[in-house]
Formats: structure tokens, sequence, C-alpha cells
């Protein structure tokens, strides 16, 4: 079957199911609930992560491709969603979470074959910085990265989402400019899933509020998804684009996450500790409306994507890409700490 029409199944199953789970949700207590963080008016079904793994695998199967390559990318979406669906239920604790994440950085590495290998020729030389031993511990650790930063950014509607459909656009414009077209196909069922999910999350297309949210479960399930990618297209001889790249078309999430962990750890807080300084409230903070805010990020989002492949394929030097995101990060940090110090609460 031509992946158009994949593509086309895979956003109706999703959005079909986005419909028929929401009274399920509700009955069963499967939804969000406004609380002091939590602002949003009544209950929401947390059903996005569920309907996104259902509607990419229904479709996957239609795909004209052998499906053996995929059984660890298959294993651990399944692992994270029913993680995530329980984590949604009932609040896991974050070691399990971890072990979950763990696991399935192994199971990709390992079984999956999809491992980080090297950085590239980022430093002051010619040559790549292979990783030798700390390739499987720091692919491990790019997991947990990826997943929970994408799980971070998930603050207003369809901020995760939007984010994670930029990276995987990109993602897919890259593996279809290096002919590989499995990997372009199953790219495009996760964009068909995103956009399905984002018809009923965000507050448009007639709707004064999101209908739907993606949950932890979806949350993982994307983040896993593009740390698969970014790294199995960024790795091997035969690469489609440099590990530098990377940083460029993710950049939102790994530049609020990075600068968010390492604030907390400076004033002796848990990682993952919730807080009001994450990129969309230094927005709000600023007075910029919910909406204005999202166009925003994505807005910046977008650009950032753009220089990542204009840097690839212009064959712009790899350090240069890299010390040119580091200066970003190290502006991007200042400025949070700055607003952090100047919201800092009175005693």
């Amino acid at each position: 079957m031509h992946y158009g029409i994949s593509f086309i199944i895979a956003f109706l199953i999703t959005a079909i199911l986005l419909f028929e789970l929401k009274p399920l949700a509700l009955r069963i207590g499967l939804v969000d609930q406004p609380n002091e963080r939590k602002h949003h008016q009544g209950k929401i079904p947390m059903i996005g992560g569920i309907a996104m793994f259902c509607g990419f695998m229904l479709a996957l199967l239609t795909l004209n491709q052998p499906l053996t390559g995929l059984r660890s990318l298959i294993g651990g979406a399944a692992i994270l969603i029913i993680v995530g669906v329980l984590d949604d239920f009932h609040d896991l604790s974050t070691k399990i979470r971890f072990i979950a994440q763990i696991f399935v950085g192994i199971l990709m590495s390992t079984n999956g074959g999809v491992i980080l290998n090297d950085f590239g020729a980022i430093g002051f030389s010619a040559a790549s910085i292979e990783l030798g031993y700390l390739a499987l511990p720091l692919t491990i650790l790019a997991v947990i990265m990826a997943i929970n930063a994408v799980n971070m950014v998930d603050g207003i509607d369809g901020l995760a989402s939007g984010l994670s459909l930029i990276t995987l656009s990109a993602l897919s414009f890259i593996s279809w400019k290096a002919g590989l077209e499995p990997t372009f196909s199953i790219l495009l069922l996760l964009i068909a899933t995103v956009l399905a999910f984002l018809r009923f999350n965000l507050p448009f297309f007639g709707q004064r509020r999101a209908k739907i949210f993606m949950g932890d479960a979806g949350s993982m399930f994307l983040g896993f998804m593009i740390v698969w990618f970014l790294i199995s297209l960024s790795q091997g001889e035969q690469r489609a684009m440099t590990p530098v790249t990377v940083l460029w078309i993710f950049a939102l999430p790994l530049l609020d996450t990075g600068s968010i962990t390492i604030r907390r750890i400076i004033k002796g807080k848990s990682p993952f500790a919730a807080d009001r300084e994450h990129i969309h409230h230094l927005l709000l903070d600023a007075g910029f409306t919910v909406t204005k805010t999202l166009l925003i990020i994505l807005a910046v989002a977008t650009c950032f994507a753009l220089i990542g492949l204009i840097g690839l394929y212009l064959g712009i030097q790899e350090s240069i890409m890299f010390w040119t995101f580091m200066g970003i990060f190290t502006i991007y940090l200042f400025i949070c700490q700055h607003h952090s110090s100047k919201h800092k609460p009175q005693k």
C-alpha cells in the first residue's frame, strides 16, 4: 500500500479513537483534573497517547515493508504506553518511570541496534569524537533526556505535540532527502497521528478549549519515537545527518529542559520538581496570551530546525554549529536565571 494511504489511515484511526475513547476515559477516571498548578477547566481525558500509539501501530501494518527491524521500536513504545497510562491513573514514582525508560534505552541499543557511537566532529579538530565504552550509558541517558524533555514542555495546549511535529517533520525531510523511504514512511505515520491529536488538543477549529490531553503516555511515546530516529539517522557510516543537527531540530525541548535541570540542581532541588520557570512561563509572565506564547515558541523552534537543516546541507562545520548552539544555550540560561531571581517569592 502506498504510504500516502497509510498516512490517511493513521490520521483517521487516531482521530476516531480520540473521539470514541473520550466517554470511556471520563467513566474510568483517566482524566486530568485542575489543581493549584493546572488551571484548565473541567476534567480533560488523557487518551492522546493511547490513540496515537494505536493509530500508528495499525497504520504501520499497512506499509509494504518488513517489521522485523522494528521490534524494539514497537516493544519499547508499548512498554512506555503501559507505564504512561498507569502513571496517568495513579501518579507512579519517578523511580518506576526511570526504570522503564532505562529498560527501553537498553532494548533500543542492544536489540534494536540504535546506539550513540559518536558526537561527530564538534571539537577543535576534524576528528569525530568516538564514545567507545560510553556509547551504551550515553544512549540510555539520551533516551531519558528526550522522553523527559517532551514531558516537561507539555505545559500549555499544543506545545509538546507542536514541538514534536516540528522535529518529526525535519526528520522526515532528512530521511526523504537521503532516500530512506522506509524511515520516511514511518515518520509520516507519526506526523499523521500528531496532527490528529492536535485537532482535539488545540483550542482552535471552532472549540474554545482543549478536549483531549496526551498525558504521560503520549509524551513518553513521542519522546521515545523522536530519540530513536534522532540517533538512528545521525549514526553510522551512511548517516543521513550529522549528530550536531540533532541539537537544532530538537532545540527548544533541549534548551528548556537543560536550563531547568541546571538551575534546579544549583538550587539544591530535584530536577523534576515543579515550578514556573519553563519557557512558556517566561512568555506568559511577560504578558503574552497562551495562544501567542504557543505561536512564538513554535515559530522559534521552526527557525532553529531550519538553521540545522541549512547547516547540514550547506556543509557548515559541525564545530561551528555546535558552539553556536552552546552559545545560544548559555544566553538562554542567563535569561532564565535573571527571570528566576526577578520573580523570586518574597519571604
